[in-house]
């Protein structure tokens, strides 16, 4: 209930502290394991609900899979708290060794098959002066924060109670101090930001293409308001355009003509014979490319299906979102894309990459400023678009840099490079924002050290957890 629409994150604090509390008074391991599986999927089944979305998009093809897909994620995700517990148990000091075993595991969902640390404990402090930590040792180590927090408050004795209250108080400090602090000067450059509020179930629609097409465009070609001079740079969310540039090459002068002198970075499908690739592709003026940009980290089967050549052969299966192919290709890696002096170094992420710290900390060399393009029509409209923006706003704590983030539905923003959102249109409308891209902060601690201490903290705790107890001689 921490999470997002909801944000009751002193609720969530008083839930994990009796949760942990819960856990630690079984004995035996396979309890305690049963124990940290029933508490995780309690969490994961409210936070995840929205997983069911994609589904219901076709439901007369998909629909019966949707109770299924809920509540496989929420128990999967489950499995990793039951393993935190059960390794618990074995600790002479069982609530120190759940708070290590629990951190490790929240670590380990940013990699275990490719990845999916939605949901974590410490994602409850967006939005406070605590998200503030993410700067020093990134959402992860947030995550720590607040679970060892609760650890020391489940005790329900004097001295760690105190200890808990005081870590959090000194932590809520700190981001109190961080964003009582002036704010850098704006980059220069003025954005578009285009959210053509395109329907899941029609985007893809051969009748409907042309009246999405038009909603970009006149997006693109709207005079500014008054006094304001043109945009610099028009975003489209990811695949946004409901054509292919390869079959139709006449597209790139027809959308910078809308332009009208500004850049346009264009979210697309791009395919090379039976491969496809999502896309981000940057027009200048004259429609030459600036930047061209392939996601690299896909979603498991929305995007690409494991084993997928056997798959589909077998079965015929492919990835919900590939119109080319069987499913997406991958690219190369996180980039930065140098777009001369005015945009400056953008790293672009699309989607789901905005997830993950560690596509942010890959990039070859610093940007001035990040760009997540999405299309979370595919969340629905509950929880999972705001879930999802309110992690990418840590993406820019992590790094110190501005984020701008497109959706095709919404949630379309900028954010400062503390985290704050300083413009957004309404969700679920069409439109499109003018906005100045915010100033960058200089590099953070977590983008020079990254989870290294967090990975000390976690060896010291666990040392501790295990470390017998001397037992005194008569």
């Amino acid at each position: 209930m921490g999470l997002e629409p909801f944000g009751l994150w002193p609720l969530a604090l008083i839930a994990l502290t009796a949760g942990m509390a819960l856990v630690v008074q079984e004995q035996r391991p396979g309890a305690a394991a049963w124990a940290g599986f029933a508490f995780g999927l309690g969490h994961f089944g409210l936070a995840l609900v929205w997983i069911v979305s994609p589904f219901l998009v076709d439901a007369a093809t998909y629909g019966w899979m949707a109770p299924f897909a809920v509540v496989l994620m929420a128990a999967g995700m489950a499995l990793f708290w039951a393993l935190a517990a059960w390794v618990s148990a074995f600790a002479p000091r069982r609530m120190l060794g759940l708070v290590a075993a629990l951190s490790a595991v929240e670590l380990a969902r940013n990699y275990v098959l490719t990845g999916f640390p939605w949901a974590q404990p410490g994602q409850v402090m967006i939005g406070t002066p605590l998200d503030q930590v993410a700067a020093l040792v990134g959402a992860n180590g947030l995550t720590a924060l607040v679970i060892g927090v609760a650890g020391l408050l489940a005790g329900m004795r004097a001295v760690p109670v105190i200890a808990g209250l005081a870590i959090f108080g000194g932590a809520w400090g700190f981001g109190a101090v961080q964003l009582a602090k002036p704010a850098p000067a704006p980059q220069g450059s003025l954005l578009r930001l285009v959210q053509p509020n395109a329907a899941q179930n029609l985007k893809w629609d051969p009748a409907q293409a042309a009246t999405f097409f038009d909603r970009l465009l006149a997006a693109t070609s709207a005079p500014p308001a008054d006094g304001q001079p043109r945009p610099d740079l028009v975003i489209w969310p990811e695949t946004a355009l409901p054509y292919l540039v390869e079959r139709q090459p006449e597209l790139v002068s027809i959308i910078t003509d809308a332009a009208k002198g500004a850049a346009v970075a264009v979210g697309r499908d791009r395919i090379e014979g039976m491969q496809g690739w999502n896309n981000l592709t940057i027009y200048d003026a004259s429609g030459a490319e600036l930047g061209s940009y392939d996601k690299h980290h896909l979603v498991p089967f929305g995007e690409y299906i494991p084993f997928g050549d056997l798959m589909y052969d077998l079965f015929g299966i492919t990835a919900f979102t590939a119109r080319t192919g069987r499913a997406f290709t991958a690219g190369p890696g996180p980039q930065v894309l140098d777009l001369g002096p005015m945009l400056g170094k953008v790293l672009p992420l699309i989607c789901y990459e905005a997830d993950f710290p560690q596509d942010v900390r890959g990039a070859p060399i610093r940007a001035d400023w990040i760009l997540q393009v999405t299309n979370d029509a595919w969340f629905g409209t509950f929880s999972g678009p705001f879930q999802h923006a309110a992690q990418s706003r840590l993406r820019a704590i992590e790094a110190g840099l501005p984020l701008v983030r497109v959706g095709n539905t919404g949630v379309t923003e900028v954010v400062d490079a503390r985290g704050r959102v300083r413009a957004s249109l309404p969700f679920g409308t069409q439109g499109h924002l003018d906005a100045a891209l915010p100033g960058a902060l200089p590099v953070t601690p977590y983008m020079r050290f990254g989870d290294l201490p967090l990975l000390v903290w976690l060896a010291g705790c666990a040392g501790l957890a295990f470390r017998r107890r001397q037992t005194r001689s008569a």
